[in-house]
């Protein structure tokens, strides 16, 4: 089941192709295997407006992408550090965190990565550049206000 999820992200996904207007952008790599993301974020006041990415690499890190747009979109920036971080903790935990379905939704369906050390970063890929272009937001507001 799970890995039927994994495919229909990596075949459909929700939020690929690079958008405008957005506020920040991150570039990440994962040196271990190639993967790449350039992914942008639009925020309005404290909500996640809008994610919008372009991906190369693996399904795993293009699925998770996928995902990370469905649970973040929406919800307040506060809200989605908590997912990211449930979901870094299940991505990191070995196969020991038991994932917490209300949280993640479809991001369960990567609990099975935690026992493959090499594939945790294709994983969270996605979530690191979401997390990066957050703060860069977020620094760039702090900066506009000592102006």
């Amino acid at each position: 089941m799970y890995q039927e999820i994994i495919l229909d992200h990596y075949r459909s996904p929700h939020g690929a192709g690079l958008r405008e207007p957005f506020d920040a952008e991150s570039f990440q790599i994962n040196p271990t295997c190639g993967d790449e993301i350039t992914l942008r974020v639009r925020l309005d006041g404290d909500t996640v407006q809008d994610v919008s990415y372009e991906t190369l690499g693996c399904s795993i890190s293009q699925a998770s992408a996928s995902v990370l747009t469905d649970l973040v979109v929406g919800r307040s920036v506060e809200d989605s550090m908590r997912v990211l971080a449930a979901f870094q903790e299940m991505a990191q935990g070995r196969g020991q965190v038991e994932p917490d379905e209300d949280v993640l939704g479809d991001g369960v369906a990567f609990a099975g990565v935690a026992r493959y050390p090499a594939r945790v970063k294709c994983a969270l890929l996605g979530w690191m550049a979401f997390k990066d272009a957050v703060v860069r937001v977020k620094d760039t507001a702090k900066e506009a206000a000592h102006e």
